[in-house]
């Protein structure tokens, strides 16, 4: 499976990847990162969340756009 990519306002491609990490109450929570490289723990953008981008520096981050404000 083909991993989302983005490119940013800067034209730097990236790609999305999920794991699961243990919080410190030990409650497991999935996480989304980019990356510059394809991986194996590529993914797809999850529905309902969106990408978001730090103008400044063109980092890249997902939300979720079902949350009210």
């Amino acid at each position: 499976m083909a991993a989302y990519k983005h490119t940013n306002s800067k034209g730097v491609t990236y790609f999305l990847n999920t794991k699961m990490v243990t919080l410190r109450g030990g409650k497991e929570q999935r996480i989304y990162y980019f990356s510059k490289d394809e991986r194996p723990e590529g993914c797809d953008l999850p529905e309902g969340f969106l990408v978001g981008e730090n103008p400044r520096n063109g980092f890249l981050t997902v939300k979720n756009g079902n949350k009210k404000k």
